[in-house]
């Protein structure tokens, strides 16, 4: 993972990471003291790597601002776009980052973000430590396979137009931030039949 630099959480950035937290898992204070001495901050530029194809996925990262996407790389060239990830979502090439294996993906910056990372061994570390975390840990990691079974389902059972209606329906927070490719590249279609679904969805409408 490319990290040339990193320093620990500052105040302004971590607060919106404890608000997360408090809201979504319930911390204390002092728990959330513990969350902070093992938290990195990271800023990307546009089209910044935070991770490349062949590093090995050591932190997941919480996006507080901005949008990331993972993406791996075709034998002819393409990009095909795993998932994407704004405000208050996490991101990762889990794949590396559960096995310890080189990654498969890319994961870069969409637009200028403000990340916070914490590495594997910390992570389990809190699991292990705040019984309120592993909880939320576990909902969050079933929440991300209900997700990634649904997207598959998708892809196999539903037309264009359909994963489109359903993507715009299930991921507002994207479809303005995101760049026709990119989405054309997510739902698994070229880009000119994004257009022609776009036009048809628009004049049903």
């Amino acid at each position: 993972m490319i990290l040339h630099s990193f320093v620990k959480s500052d105040e302004t950035m971590f607060e919106s990471f404890a608000v997360y937290l408090r809201e979504g898992a319930g911390l204390s204070d002092e728990e959330l003291d513990l969350v902070k001495q093992v938290t990195i901050e990271k800023k990307l530029r546009k089209r910044q790597y935070l991770l490349q194809e062949g590093d090995v996925a050591h932190y997941n990262c919480f996006v507080a601002k901005g949008c990331l996407r993972l993406y791996r790389i075709g034998k002819d060239g393409s990009e095909h776009i795993l998932r994407f990830a704004v405000e208050n979502w996490w991101m990762s090439d889990y794949e590396s980052y559960n096995s310890g294996d080189p990654a498969k993906g890319n994961i870069d910056a969409i637009e200028d973000s403000e990340l916070l990372l914490i590495k594997k061994q910390d992570f389990d570390a809190l699991t292990n430590t705040i019984a309120k975390f592993r909880l939320f840990r576990e909902r969050l990691e079933a929440r991300s396979y209900d997700a990634s079974l649904k997207r598959i389902m998708s892809n196999i059972s539903e037309t264009a137009e359909e994963r489109y209606v359903n993507f715009i329906k299930s991921y507002p927070q994207f479809y303005s931030r995101v760049p026709l490719h990119m989405v054309a590249s997510f739902l698994g279609v070229s880009r000119e039949t994004l257009s022609r679904v776009r036009l048809q969805y628009s004049t049903n409408k």
